[in-house]
């Protein structure tokens, strides 16, 4: 099936294994449920996936032309309803068995879907799931060459100068506080001069599914800090503060 797209939403459909991971979800869920909900459905490739196994998809869009591909996409399809309006207009009357709203920012910083998911969970039944399930973010110590923030690329120039630390996480059915503060300690692997942090997302699909980061979902994000001679036997200290959905101007950082 050929789908029309934004060319945003073109470059979506090429990362195959963010597309694959989210089929593979959707082709796990019980079949025999009968609503699910499309947040920000883009040229409707998920609802497209969703509507094999559901008897009602109500996919929602807010941006125009992404909704009038998802509508020329998705008119063969009876049990599809694409809607060109924001989640927070839209007249909610039936309660849903699962939530397809996909976070596609690293550590959700840049990510508009978040108040999106928090008000929108009042219409998912008290059984109902969420896709995906939610996310683990990772950090570590690093020295960039491009010493300002930026995603990781391949042509990203850095060192990593510590193992992978776990810092924070999200299961989605519960409530996300937008504000994110807290103290991280990391231990250098290595003596040298650390200028910067490597976040790091992966999400959690479902039970059994764990992807990223891949080129469109959840790109490694890299954060300056002052720089600083480090040694392999000390821990580092850093305070990492940022508020998600209000962009990577919202992130602040010291060595405490």
């Amino acid at each position: 099936m050929k789908f029309k797209t934004t060319p945003y939403h073109f470059d979506l459909l090429k990362d195959s294994e963010r597309l694959a991971s989210f089929y593979n979800a959707i082709l796990e869920y019980d079949s025999e449920k009968s609503l699910a909900y499309d947040f920000g459905c883009g040229s409707g490739i998920l609802s497209y996936f969703l509507s094999f196994k559901f008897e009602e998809v109500i996919a929602l869009e807010s941006e125009f032309k992404a909704a009038s591909c998802a509508k020329e996409n998705l008119s063969d399809f009876e049990n599809i309803k694409v809607v060109n309006e924001d989640v927070f207009n839209y007249e909610f009357t039936k309660k849903a068995d699962l939530i397809v709203c996909e976070m596609m920012d690293t550590a959700l910083i840049d990510e508009e879907q978040v108040p999106v998911l928090n008000f929108a969970k009042k219409f998912l039944k008290k059984t109902g799931k969420i896709i995906p399930k939610g996310i683990i973010n990772t950090v570590e110590l690093v020295h960039m060459q491009r010493h300002h923030f930026h995603w990781d690329e391949e042509d990203a120039s850095y060192e990593v100068f510590s193992d992978a630390e776990i810092y924070s996480g999200f299961d989605f059915l519960e409530d996300i506080d937008p504000n994110f503060e807290g103290i991280i300690t990391i231990k250098p692997k290595r003596e040298g001069v650390i200028n910067g942090l490597k976040i790091t997302t992966y999400t959690i699909l479902n039970d059994d599914i764990i992807c990223g980061p891949t080129p469109m979902l959840n790109p490694p994000l890299l954060i300056p800090l002052d720089e600083k001679i480090v040694n392999s036997n000390e821990f580092i200290n850093v305070k990492l503060k940022y508020s998600m959905g209000n962009g990577i101007e919202s992130i602040k950082t010291e060595y405490v």
